[in-house]
């Protein structure tokens, strides 16, 4: 069995962050989301695996590399443009070949891993098998129709009407019956072949389509609000640790994991939260639910839930709370007079500001 891990896309809904970075490689306590993917996949005893990639190639690949540190052997297939996860199958057939796969979404999330999931399919075998969960938005997804005996009758891709609140989740299993079926579609209003309108050819010909209905988490980690979600989910399992240095006027509460190289002073820092390497923390208060990346510097300042990427500052600044915080960014206090405020923001910003 195979993997098809998705890693091109432009993350339009984390601009600006991803005007200049992977959504894929945006850190979830101090982890690209992308690792825990192909974690879980190497966990499920899968060593094979191909990586959709677009216009954030190389910094895929310097990130994965050969894949040899997660236990697996990656092989890189370009994809020109966005143009469908059905695309993405088509792309792919040459490296696919016969071979049973599992189709992981780079960007998505999932507590528990997918072992047992591909235990089960690689007992019974059913041509598709998609993951499903309950949402409250379904028409922001792809919904599912079951029927009475719990059978997939229908799928839809983000319905003005759902027909359920039952949510694809970004994990697919297929055997080799998929690549007929991504051949025998059109592309959509949208102009991409949606591996829906693909499994929907699989159950109009009768193929043994199935379904799996989490309770778990899992998470889209597309927009702001869910990545700070799942990096609180995450942060909740941490591991209290000090590899850094802490001096006796700090106070270190809770689950905090304090990583080599990092430097604490005369601050407070209330857990679960993470202090990546070579990290300063100087007269400041890091509150639960964040995770500040490597070679950071957080002085005469508070933040709280938040991600802070690597190289980041935040300086004087009274309290920052629930942010995204790029790469080499600084962070600072505007000066009270004149009465103004000065932006310097990438497109697609979002900004509020107390006047």
């Amino acid at each position: 069995m195979k993997a098809l891990v998705l890693s091109g896309g432009a993350g339009t809904r984390l601009r600006p962050i991803t005007h200049t970075s992977a959504k894929q490689l945006v850190p979830v306590a101090n982890k690209p989301v992308l690792f825990y993917g192909l974690e879980a996949i190497a966990d499920a005893g899968i060593t094979e695996v191909g990586i959709i990639v677009g216009d954030t190639a190389d910094e895929i690949r310097e990130a994965v590399g050969d894949g040899s540190r997660f236990g697996i052997e990656v092989t890189y297939i370009p994809q020109d443009a966005p143009l469908g996860l059905a695309h993405a199958v088509l792309i792919a057939q040459d490296f696919l070949g016969d071979d049973d796969f599992v189709m992981y979404l780079g960007d998505n999330f999932i507590v528990g891993g997918i072992t047992g999931l591909v235990e089960e399919f690689r007992t019974e075998r059913p041509d598709a098998q998609i993951l499903l969960t309950k949402v409250p938005n379904p028409t922001s997804f792809g919904v599912a129709e079951l029927g009475a005996d719990g059978r997939v009758v229908g799928l839809e891709e983000k319905p003005k009407q759902p027909k359920s609140d039952l949510a694809l989740v970004g994990v697919y299993l297929f055997t080799p019956a998929i690549h007929e079926a991504v051949r025998s579609i059109e592309p959509s209003w949208r102009g991409e072949l949606e591996i829906t309108h693909a499994i929907q050819w699989l159950i109009d010909q009768k193929r043994d389509v199935r379904s799996t209905t989490i309770s778990g988490y899992w998470k889209d980690t597309g927009n702001v609000t869910d990545m700070l979600e799942v990096n609180r989910s995450v942060l909740e399992t941490l591991e209290p640790h000090s590899a850094g240095t802490v001096d006796e006027t700090s106070e270190i509460i809770g689950r905090v994991r304090i990583e080599e190289g990092a430097r604490v002073s005369g601050s407070r820092i209330v857990g679960p939260a993470v202090i990546g390497a070579g990290t300063v923390v100087n007269d400041a208060y890091v509150g639960p639910f964040t995770s500040v990346s490597e070679g950071c510097r957080i002085e005469d300042s508070e933040i709280e839930y938040s991600i802070v990427l690597r190289g980041a500052s935040v300086t004087g600044v009274r309290r920052v709370e629930a942010s995204l915080i790029g790469r080499d960014v600084e962070v600072t206090p505007a000066p009270r007079n004149p009465k103004a405020h000065r932006l310097v923001l990438g497109d697609h910003s979002k900004v509020q500001i107390s006047s």
